[in-house]
C-alpha cells in the first residue's frame, strides 16, 4: 500500500514539473513564430495579397479598423474569423504547401478580396 501511494505521489509531481516545463516553454515557441499583420478598413484587406513563409507554421494578426465588424474567411484555408471595428485577433496557420490561397470579408464580399501566397 505504501508502494501505492508512492507511485501516486512520484506521478503527480512529474506531472506537474511537465506541466510547469510546457507553460515555460510556449511563450517562447509563440514569440518565435513568424507574424504576418493584416488590415481590414472600410471593407478592404490591406494589403490584399499576402506573402507568407511556406512549409512554416506562422501567426496571422488581424486588425479591423472599421468603420464595421467584417469576417476574415477561406475555404481554402478552412479558417474563418468575425472582427467587430476596432479589434485585433490572430489566426494559427498549420505549414502551408508553397501557393496561392483566397480569402475574402464576409460582410462586404465584392471589396474584401484578398489572397495568401505561400513562398
Amino acid at each position: 500500500m505504501r508502494s501505492n501511494c508512492l507511485a501516486r505521489t512520484a506521478l503527480v509531481l512529474l506531472h506537474a514539473l511537465l506541466g510547469a516545463l510546457l507553460m515555460t516553454g510556449l511563450p517562447a515557441l509563440a514569440q518565435d513564430m513568424p507574424t504576418v499583420n493584416l488590415l481590414i478598413r472600410a471593407g478592404r484587406f490591406e494589403p490584399s495579397t499576402l506573402e507568407v513563409p511556406a512549409n512554416t507554421k506562422f501567426r496571422l494578426l488581424i486588425k479591423n479598423e472599421g468603420p464595421g465588424a467584417e469576417e476574415f474567411e477561406s475555404a481554402d484555408l478552412r479558417k474563418e474569423k468575425v472582427l467587430a471595428p476596432g479589434t485585433t485577433s490572430f489566426l494559427i496557420f498549420q505549414p502551408l504547401k508553397p501557393g496561392a490561397y483566397k480569402f475574402f470579408g464576409e460582410f462586404h464580399p465584392e471589396t474584401a478580396q484578398g489572397q495568401m501566397v505561400a513562398k
